[in-house]
């Protein structure tokens, strides 16, 4: 029986991981901006887009960046997926505290399934 060994990657460059860790914060601050806008101040396309499917999408991405970004063990990932949810929820008291927003839980649990979607997605493409 062959036992099968993880040998030690190299480590990365360091532009490399500064890169990843800009594009993350990049795609976190424009979706905090665009869910905290005014929905007259969006892009007209959006009306048209299921406003769960958004939530679900916008948190996929930051998902699977944010796991890209902050590779590692179980440590790293749960830090990642635990963030994102408290920013999802952080999102919508920020939404229902604007006066031209509002809360909804629903999105909240879209936002969660967006991460899980995100994270399934990073462990598919390692």
């Amino acid at each position: 029986m062959m036992l099968l060994m993880s040998t030690p990657s190299a480590p990365e460059n360091p532009k490399l991981v500064l890169a990843r860790r800009a594009l993350f914060y990049l795609a976190v601050s424009v979706l905090t901006v665009l869910s905290l806008l005014p929905t007259d101040r969006l892009p007209e396309f959006t009306a048209s887009i299921w406003d769960k499917a958004q939530h679900a999408a916008g948190f996929a991405v930051l998902g699977t960046l944010g796991l890209w970004a902050y590779p590692g063990g179980v440590g790293h990932s749960a830090r990642v997926v635990l963030g994102l949810l408290a920013l999802g929820v952080a999102i919508e008291l920020a939404q229902g505290a604007s006066g031209w927003r509002h809360a909804d839980a629903g999105d909240a649990l879209a936002d969660a399934v967006g991460v899980a979607v995100g994270w399934a997605l990073s462990r598919a493409l390692k």
